[in-house]
């Protein structure tokens, strides 16, 4: 059988979409390759929601296309959001592509394949059928998991194309998740991470009396052998008191929280279609604190939306300042295609905008560096991953607020161990440490 290798590009979610395919391809037989040039059959899982990841797309299918030329690459296919934004079109603008997946369609996948290698060029693009459920999944860590608990999203932001490209929001059933999880935990794996483009919607759309989030939380907290559970990401209108009151009282459910803010400016939110204003969004960070003093809250920003003055900008300054996020994704606006955002006046030009997001990024360098040098000192619980990416004599881990810990390796443990740390030294990504003794 001929080896596969998967591109993925964008979110945790498609990391996962992409473990789908993974599982997918190896239960019909494909084996992995062993690097992508080795690999017959080569998909790339695509991303849409911002324009640079298109562009890489479009120059790894030129690139592509000098392998099918030369004969070493048998069948080419791209699945995931970009696949579900230009359909069909893509396989007349791109003669080395065999087939076009959509985002719903994963389980379409082996036999799209299948297709391609007799000749076939084909687009599944349905969104009006039922999720993909119960596909077999290769796990890209054996301690670490995905899992869906929603897909879609229903806010119409007016910047975002998530809603065009992955549907409406819809839940999974509690019974299915809890299994799903109830079986990852028997195999050994300590640590799930819950996905949705709005994961604390949880519920909403499956009717009066239905579970929500907090209860989804609450059960898997029961679930025995699983030690952590994260989830992202969060929308602020979504996020109230039962929810930060479930995220402290459960013992499994990790104390970070990421809620993008998008702006600080009112008129801005509005612009957005967010559905709160600067102080709803402060007093929820305060509260989160409040009731999770060691919370790490992140966040995601939109610098330079239509309309974005300068003055407008500075209330997003102002309002990093007030809830010191612990680290921050921040990115200047770009306008995609079809949504309302991109019909908006825009007159600010892009040097201007750039300026600005240097600006906050520089100031929230600081911030991360100021809020991991209070931590210095503290024991610390430690998920390892393995060795250190940039030193080897090192091992690399998360705590439970999602702060990466480097310390030296002792041959005593291994990936997948609980280990305590005491933090020596901050760093703007987190800490150096030491092995402590005792329990974090």
């Amino acid at each position: 059988m001929r080896p596969f290798h998967i591109v993925t590009y964008g979110c945790q979610m498609n990391v996962h979409d992409s473990e789908g395919l993974s599982g997918l391809l190896r239960a019909e037989g494909y084996p992995p390759a062993e690097n992508e040039e080795e690999a017959r059959i080569v998909l790339l899982n695509t991303c849409a929601v911002r324009a640079r990841p298109e562009r890489k797309v479009v120059a790894k299918l030129g690139a592509l296309a000098t392998r099918r030329r030369a004969g070493t690459l048998d069948v080419l296919g791209i699945c995931g959001c970009m696949a579900q934004e230009h359909g069909e079109a893509l396989l007349g603008e791109y003669p080395q592509l065999d087939f076009v997946c959509g985002t719903g369609n994963l389980s379409a996948v082996p036999g799209l394949v299948r297709s391609a290698l007799e000749g076939d060029r084909r687009a599944v693009l349905d969104m009006a059928g039922d999720i993909d459920r119960g596909i077999p999944r290769a796990h890209g860590s054996r301690f670490r998991a995905y899992v869906d608990v929603i897909y879609g999203c229903t806010n119409f932001c007016t910047y975002c194309i998530v809603p065009r490209v992955r549907g409406p929001e819809r839940s999974r059933p509690m019974a299915e998740v809890l299994d799903e999880v109830r079986r990852l935990a028997d195999a050994g794996w300590v640590e799930v991470t819950f996905l949705g483009q709005n994961v604390n919607a949880y519920g909403k759309d499956l009717g009066p009396g239905a579970p929500r989030f907090p209860d989804l939380l609450e059960a898997v907290d029961a679930v025995e052998g699983l030690h952590r559970v994260r989830f992202t990401t969060s929308h602020p209108r979504d996020c109230d008191e039962a929810l930060l009151c479930a995220m402290a009282g459960l013992e499994s459910v990790c104390e970070h929280l990421h809620l993008p803010v998008q702006a600080g400016d009112d008129r801005i939110l509005r612009r957005m279609n967010r559905g709160y204003t600067y102080r709803e969004y402060l007093d929820l960070a305060l509260r989160a604190r409040e009731v999770m003093p060691a919370l790490s809250l992140t966040t995601d920003v939109i610098v330079g939306f239509p309309g974005e003055t300068r003055a407008m900008f500075e209330q997003t300054l102002r309002l990093f300042e007030e809830v010191r996020f612990d680290s921050a994704f921040s990115f200047v606006y770009v306008p995609r295609p079809g949504t309302t955002a991109a019909a908006m006046a825009d007159p600010t030009p892009r040097s201007e905008k750039v300026a600005w997001l240097n600006e906050l990024a520089r100031r929230q360098k600081e911030i991360s560096r100021e809020r991991n040098q209070e931590m210095v000192g503290q024991v610390v619980e430690v998920l390892v991953d393995g060795l250190s990416e940039g030193d080897p004599g090192n091992l690399a881990g998360r705590t439970r607020t999602n702060k990466l810990v480097v310390f030296p390796a002792d041959g005593s443990v291994r990936e997948g161990d609980f280990v305590p740390v005491r933090t020596t030294k901050a760093k703007l990504w987190g800490f150096e440490g030491v092995r402590a003794s005792g329990d974090a």
